[in-house]
């Protein structure tokens, strides 16, 4: 699914003196090459605030933790997504509320937010599924109608933008009051290891949370907020920092190889394309994501496999039908789009290396399996 050999190879001159750095100064914990990243990363978002922390997870936590969100608060997310928007939602002794996602883009449907909607009410996650916003407009509309927090779930979709209706961009994470990401290996900018961070242009909160990362302190032995331990190494934040000027490039490579497919699909019955909001740079391919109809996609899976192509199904479960998330609160008639696109999706291969050949190999098995 991703060739992260590939991509070292042609940065691996940038990426070990980085390293080696880091080693040779024995700076290994909040070290010179943690606030460097920080600082560039800030500039590359036009954001005003980083945080780096220990992995994506720990980001979507504290990002909760400082806004003071309180045992029995309601947070509103999505149904079809990984299990870690949800799950520190429950860490947190906090009430997840799942909703249903739009049928093209996958991302969280604004009708069912607003429906979702109680006095106990606190938040709204979005997720940027796949490497694409959902709509954010919409979203701090009704924020800012009912006095709710926004947290943007930006795991997969660093890099892309945002259009909003007048035509302005902003970056994703960076529109909300607070968001995170995660840099696990295989994310658009991935590190070596686990890593994360949260963003914000609230100062306030901003110092909340940048105590929260390290046991809560901002003086050594002063404890001044419950936090917890959670904090990027150096030798991640030097990875990083090595890959970050690399980060749109990497991002036009994947969406370049989403192109491709996309015409090869073209004419294709069976199989609907990801759908694209917004302009070119509105969506990185952290994954391309396709829906299969009229086919049995499981035995498609099956097929690709036994041709030496990896493929993915995000998500075969949603996150309601999980033992952990099981909740009488829950009518499966509110997850109806949810229910459908466990049946239909499947990821393809993409990453930074993909090239012509791989493509149609790919794309000539997935239309040879459809076409009997």
């Amino acid at each position: 699914m991703v060739d992260l050999k590939g991509q070292y190879s042609q940065i691996k001159d940038v990426v070990n003196p980085s390293i080696q750095e880091v080693i040779e100064t024995t700076t290994f914990i909040n070290g010179p090459k943690v606030h460097e990243f920080q600082r560039n990363l800030e500039h590359y978002l036009g954001v005003k605030h980083v945080i780096p922390c220990a992995n994506g997870t720990d980001a979507l936590q504290i990002a909760m933790m400082g806004l003071g969100l309180k045992p029995g608060d309601e947070v509103i997310t999505v149904d079809f997504t990984f299990a870690a928007t949800v799950e520190v939602i429950a860490l947190l002794n906090l009430i997840p509320v799942l909703v249903d996602v739009n049928p093209d883009d996958f991302n969280i449907n604004i009708e069912a937010v607003k429906k979702a909607i109680t006095s106990k009410t606190k938040a709204i996650v979005p997720v940027h599924l796949f490497g694409q916003c959902a709509n954010m407009e919409a979203i701090m509309e009704i924020a800012e109608e009912h006095d709710l927090f926004v947290i943007e779930d930006n795991a997969q979709a660093i890099g892309a933008s945002y259009v909003y209706k007048d035509g302005s961009k902003a970056k994703a994470g960076t529109i909300g009051h607070v968001a995170s990401t995660s840099f696990f290996p295989s994310k658009n900018l991935g590190c070596y290891g686990d890593g994360g961070a949260i963003f914000t242009n609230d100062d306030g909160l901003a110092h909340i949370i940048r105590g929260v990362v390290n046991h809560g302190m901002y003086e050594r032995y002063h404890h001044d907020v419950v936090g917890v331990n959670s904090r990027l190494d150096s030798i991640q934040a030097a990875v990083l920092n090595a890959k970050l000027p690399y980060l749109d490039t990497y991002n036009q490579n994947r969406i370049e190889a989403a192109n491709k497919y996309d015409a090869s699909f073209k004419g294709v019955e069976s199989v609907i394309i990801p759908k694209r909001n917004g302009e070119a740079d509105s969506h990185v391919f952290h994954q391309y994501t396709l829906k299969i109809k009229g086919v049995n996609r499981d035995a498609l899976v099956k097929y690709l496999n036994e041709n030496d192509i990896p493929c993915g199904v995000y998500y075969p479960i949603p996150l309601h039908k999980q033992k952990a998330y099981v909740d009488d609160r829950y009518n499966e008639a509110d997850f109806n789009v949810t229910n459908q696109l466990i049946q239909e999706v499947i990821s393809l291969p993409m990453h930074t290396e993909l090239d012509d050949e791989q493509i149609e190999y790919i794309t000539s098995k997935v239309k040879t399996f459809i076409n009997g």
